[in-house]
């Protein structure tokens, strides 16, 4: 079974499979000219090999080329990423996985200092669970060895040669066709349950999940460049009908989908948080909560594991840990949800945020930070997020759905510990996309505004410290900017006086990035460079006209009102003390160690009351929703979002 809930926005462009349309002749391929691709030298240019080497391995193992198009469209879009390893371990244009070359021996709320619940009237929360070892790798973390075996190749050459690597690919496809015991056929009609198999997934939902989007490509073709300048095309095929009954037969098994709150064009299983004391009073891994009928969800945090699936879904079973929503597995995007809704999980590092959010963790393995991830995931997470939205009323922009990097250290103290996933490789341009809300020019060239907007390829910033501390990591698109002090690329760069060092280019190391989507006031022009405000200062990235960095935008900022040198800035938005009624202590409204100082502006995302969710006890009848008469204004402020009061600052609307 799919999701239980009904699909109300499903992601755009996702048709569900006709299942009735007449048959369809094989030859619907697009290629560079049309028809099937000339042979090709070694000698030709890189412009063609990457579709010859697609005509070349379906020739071979006498698979349809579009069929083997479009499976590793869905897998990595045909991009090659330098031989870089996918989150899972996964290689090249097919997602060929060898998941023991990338996987970290780390997780990810064990790391750093933060409290992943991030409630000061609470003792902080810091697991220490190993995570399994390597050993226990399911297979379809290990599929670029078996291509190995079925081609002859060396694993070496799958891993680092595009067109081995597509190689694989088509013998993988045409071994589970023959498992299957269908004919090696022309019709892309009839590879519905080899594409099912070559998920890697164990249960028909998921499996089906994943060959419908790959019969979605097929529906409506595709073309593009790939990271490497390559042009690859394939051609819309909408009267196709593929052979679903295939799936039966594949023995494959079902989920757990008693409860689940995902849209039905997703493959959503329930593996359950435990809700449960522990010893000394204790209790996990979440709170329980009557969301939206006490509080409103207001955001979506974007997670990245740390951990493989498997240890992941053992970890978050487990009451001592931390908890989130949901998981989405990089293979094939199968969804498992862990917390209801209506409750509140500890994931954000922050209170506050933690009890109007849901947390929606993405497998991944940042021990090799410059990995990338799946078309097949951020499909799948496009979806979730669209129907969280949808239902919740959560605005789908940068100041909403956020990644964890995006939260604020909820006091001074937490700053330096906040964790800063899914990182600069994230492609949320891509992601906005798949969402059905792209990021676009919204103004004038005086509109006062930008919203951040590079071209995820192209942009490139060096980053260190991905394998050894102060090395290059591996050249890779990215979706944040580099800012300066000055219009200068050998200035100092940005300082962010909360995390007590000087700035650096280290992967993980926010100090001076602004990323996709985010939205900045302009403070100046000087060329082919741009200033924000940010952090309380000037800051300066280069945005030249013919490879623009940012466009023009508008909406509503805050200034600090007339007559004041500065405001503070805050981490949460509390309720003012007279807010608490009795038997609720009150919490501490302390600001960071951040001003807005007079002159300068920033992008509102929202305007909240103060709010604060009182649950430190396993038994609810304690529980309270707090709600104050202080406003507050969530704005943009560095690349974290943070507070101010209204009380404190102008509303104005930028021109354009």
């Amino acid at each position: 079974m799919r999701g239980s809930a009904t699909d109300s926005a499903s992601t755009p462009g996702h048709r569900h499979l006709r299942r009735a349309v007449g048959p369809l002749a094989s030859a619907a391929l697009l290629l560079p000219l049309l028809g099937a691709a000339p042979a090709q030298s070694a000698t030709d240019s890189s412009a063609g090999r990457l579709q010859h080497a697609f005509a070349t391995a379906a020739d071979e193992y006498h698979v349809p080329q579009s069929v083997l198009l479009a499976v590793s469209y869905l897998q990595s879009r045909w991009d090659w990423h330098a031989g870089a390893p996918s989150v899972s371990g996964g290689y090249g244009p097919m997602h060929l996985t060898d998941a023991r070359t990338a996987i970290a021996t780390t997780e990810h709320y064990a790391e750093g200092a933060e409290d992943a619940r991030g409630d000061a009237a609470r003792a902080a929360v810091h697991p220490d669970i190993a995570v399994p070892a390597e050993s226990a790798l399911p297979a379809r973390l290990k599929t670029l060895p078996k291509a190995a075996r079925l081609t002859g190749l060396p694993a070496e050459e799958l891993r680092t040669d595009p067109a081995a690597n597509v190689a694989g690919g088509a013998a993988l496809l045409a071994a589970a066709q023959k498992e299957l015991g269908e004919p090696l056929s022309s019709d892309p009609a009839d590879w519905y349950g080899a594409v099912a198999r070559f998920s890697g997934a164990d249960d028909s939902a998921t499996a089906a999940a994943y060959a419908d989007d790959v019969y979605d490509v097929l529906h409506t073709g595709e073309e593009r460049t790939t990271d490497d300048g390559q042009l690859v095309a394939l051609a819309a095929q909408p009267g196709l009908t593929a052979d679903t009954d295939q799936l039966r037969r594949a023995g494959l098994g079902t989920l757990p989908t008693d409860g689940v709150e995902c849209p039905r064009s997703v493959s959503c299983e329930a593996v359950w948080a435990p809700y449960a004391q522990f010893g000394n009073g204790n209790y996990g891994n979440h709170d329980l909560g009557d969301r939206p009928v006490s509080q409103g969800i207001k955001y979506i945090i974007i997670h990245d594991t740390e951990g493989a699936w498997d240890g992941v879904l053992n970890l978050i079973q487990d009451p001592t840990y931390v908890s989130w929503n949901y998981t989405i597995r990089s293979t094939d995007g199968l969804i498992a949800q862990h917390v209801k809704a209506k409750d509140v999980a500890w994931h954000a590092g922050n209170w506050y945020v933690n009890a109007k959010s849901v947390g929606i963790e993405h497998e991944g393995f940042l021990a090799n930070p410059d990995a990338w991830y799946t078309e097949a995931m951020y499909r799948s997470s496009a979806r979730l997020v669209r129907y969280l939205a949808g239902k919740y009323g959560i605005p789908l922009d940068r100041q909403h759905i956020l990644g964890h990097d995006n939260v604020p250290g909820p006091t001074t103290s937490t700053i330096p510990g906040m964790h800063t996933d899914p990182g600069p490789y994230w492609d949320w341009r891509h992601y906005f996309q798949l969402l059905g809300h792209p990021f676009r020019r919204t103004a004038g060239k005086q509109g006062g505004l930008v919203t951040i907007l590079p071209d995820y390829a192209a942009n490139q910033p060096v980053y260190t410290g991905c394998t050894t501390s102060g090395e290059a990591c591996t050249a890779h698109g990215s979706s944040e900017v580099r800012l300066y002090s000055d219009h200068d690329v050998n200035a100092p760069l940005i300082k962010d006086i909360g995390l007590k060092k000087d700035p650096t280019e280290d992967v993980n190391d926010l100090s001076s990035r602004a990323s996709t989507g985010q939205q900045y006031a302009v403070a100046d022009h000087w060329g082919d460079w741009t200033a924000i405000w940010y952090l309380g200062q000037k800051a300066w990235f280069q945005n030249p006209r013919t490879a623009p960095a940012a466009v023009p935008a508008k909406g509503l900022v805050i200034t600090p009102k007339d007559g004041l040198a500065s405001i503070p800035v805050y981490g949460r938005a509390y309720p003012e003390k007279e807010a608490y009624p009795a038997g609720v202590p009150a919490q501490s409204v302390v600001p960071l160690p951040y001003t807005v100082p007079a002159g300068q502006k920033y992008v509102v995302g929202d305007e909240v009351p103060g709010e604060y969710y009182y649950s430190v006890t396993f038994t609810t009848d304690s529980h309270r929703v707090v709600v104050g008469k202080d406003l507050y204004y969530e704005i943009q402020y560095g690349h974290r979002v943070a507070f101010v009061r209204a009380a404190d600052v102008t509303l104005e609307g930028s021109a354009g």
